[in-house]
């Protein structure tokens, strides 16, 4: 046999803008299916489980590649007509299930979080059988629900949204997804963003819209107010426009209502309140816990402890402490006895150092919030190596039409 000849019978690897047909298999993490052709895993966007595709190749990588379903030849039962006609392979990347049915949305992240607790986190079938992983989806439906828009702006100077794992700015002339003030605002067409590399947007639950344009990786507003007014958990916010906040309306008062339920914290606990951002758990663990108890938040963003002292000089046995949490707690600048921890981690999640000097401290009860199910699912296998145990989780759709979604679980030490 000479160079590259392929013997009788055996097909060559993919290729790259190749289009193959294929049978979908079961949902992965990042918006994807999983098929395979000839023993190699491919990724496949806008396919549903057990369809029949002719998949187009994006990307080839050593042990796997990615593709777009660009035909359906045998449709899900599941399958609707994106409602936004830039979700289309090759436009615009920030919604990854417009193509699947609302409910089937909540089947399909609910999957994602079966799939990686058992194989990151650990868990057996009759854990997962116990939990009863489920994704309740939030009120307001699956459109004109995201509070916070970043366009990026191209090199024409027009605002629009990147494509799937690219720099590409795809114009546009609106974003369903986005809130309907934020759609109404002339951002994205005719307006002209010449020296901008991004423009973003906010329409808060008090009622502000606010446009802002960043240069040189600064915003400076065009529109608005420069602190935008929140309602969450029984109180009036103010926030810097830049700030963090959740992207759905009803995302804070969800969060807050299943880490209070499944805390049932009780008069006179102490707690933790790890990467607290403004004091939105603070807050609320404070009105169950008394004003003679004690609540530590640990943040180390400049401008998110200039908004939890600000919306918290209220409630005076709250503590605010600048600090990565990792340096807090090895440094003993937070100090126990604790009765309770919320974690809401950024997407990275809190990491085993984190979760060990947690556990260490002896809680009774810890709330874990979070935004990425592989990243829980690893602090979840620290846990139950520490002899823990995950004893609850609520899954919610805080990200309606795309891959992500909100968990809070329950996780609780040794009995006895």
């Amino acid at each position: 046999m000479t160079g590259d000849a392929v013997p009788t019978g055996e097909r060559p690897g993919l290729e790259e803008a190749e289009r193959v047909e294929l049978t979908v298999g079961a949902v992965a993490p990042g918006g994807h299916c999983v098929a395979r052709v000839d023993g190699q895993v491919v990724f496949v966007r806008h396919a549903l489980p057990g369809e029949r595709v002719l998949a187009e190749v994006t990307e080839l990588h050593k042990g796997f590649a990615r593709a777009d379903a660009v035909e359906i030849l045998d449709p899900s039962p599941d399958r609707v007509q994106a409602p936004c006609p830039y979700a289309r392979p090759g436009r615009c990347g920030g919604c990854d299930v417009q193509h699947v049915a609302p409910a089937a949305q909540l089947t399909w992240k609910a999957a994602v979080v079966r799939e990686q607790l058992t194989r990151l986190g650990g868990l057996t079938d009759a854990e997962l059988e116990a939990l009863g992983v489920t994704v309740e989806a939030l009120p307001g439906g699956p459109l004109g629900w995201r509070s916070r828009v970043r366009y990026a702006v191209d090199a024409t100077g027009r605002a629009g949204l990147l494509k799937h794992r690219s720099h590409e700015v795809v114009p546009i002339d609106r974003c369903l997804i986005a809130h309907p003030a934020i759609q109404e605002l002339p951002v994205l067409t005719p307006t002209r963003w010449p020296d901008a590399e991004a423009v973003e947007t906010i329409a808060s639950t008090g009622g502000d819209v606010s446009v802002a344009a960043v240069v040189d990786g600064v915003a400076s507003p065009v529109s608005g107010p420069e602190t935008v007014r929140e309602r969450a958990a029984g109180r009036d916010w103010a926030l810097p426009a830049a700030g963090f906040w959740q992207v759905h309306p009803a995302a804070a008062d969800a969060l807050v209502g299943a880490v209070l339920d499944l805390l049932d914290p009780r008069p006179g606990e102490s707690a933790w309140d790890l990467y607290g951002g403004a004091g939105l758990f603070a807050a609320a663990l404070a009105g169950r816990v008394g004003p003679d108890a004690r609540i530590t938040l640990v943040e180390s963003s400049a401008q998110g402890v200039a908004a939890a002292r600000e919306n918290l000089a209220d409630l005076p046995r709250v503590e605010v402490v600048a600090a990565r949490v990792e340096a807090a707690l090895a440094r003993r600048r937070v100090t126990g006895p604790v009765d309770l921890v919320v974690l809401d981690p950024p997407r990275s999640g809190a990491g085993a150092p984190v979760v060990r000097d947690v556990v260490a401290a002896g809680p009774r009860a810890v709330a874990y919030v979070a935004c990425d199910p592989a990243a829980f699912a690893r602090d979840v296998r620290t846990f139950t190596g520490l002899g823990w145990r995950l004893a609850a989780l609520r899954g919610f759709d805080l990200f309606p039409m795309t891959q992500h979604m909100e968990l809070v679980g329950l996780l609780l030490p040794p009995a006895g």
